[in-house]
């Protein structure tokens, strides 16, 4: 705050320096915060995607096991 009202040369040099600081962790602020999103949207894609994965193994096994039909008895049967 003084920086700002001093008049000397070095007081205006060292505001022009605080105000560069602050706008540069603005932005390292805000790239972080799009970042962070980005990290989200990958995650929810890939938690649609591992459902989808389980899902195909699921059917891929159902088709590889085969159905066990009970066989039925030849002849005559008493009950």
């Amino acid at each position: 705050m003084l920086s700002s009202v001093l008049n000397s040369e070095r007081a205006i040099e060292v505001n022009i320096l605080i105000m560069r600081a602050f706008v540069k962790l603005r932005e390292i602020i805000s790239t972080n915060k799009k970042v962070e999103e980005k990290l989200k949207e990958l995650e929810t894609k890939l938690k649609e995607h591992d459902n989808q994965i389980v899902q195909i193994i699921q059917v891929i096994n159902q088709l590889v096991t085969p159905t066990v039909s009970p066989k039925k008895k030849i002849g005559f049967t008493i009950d």
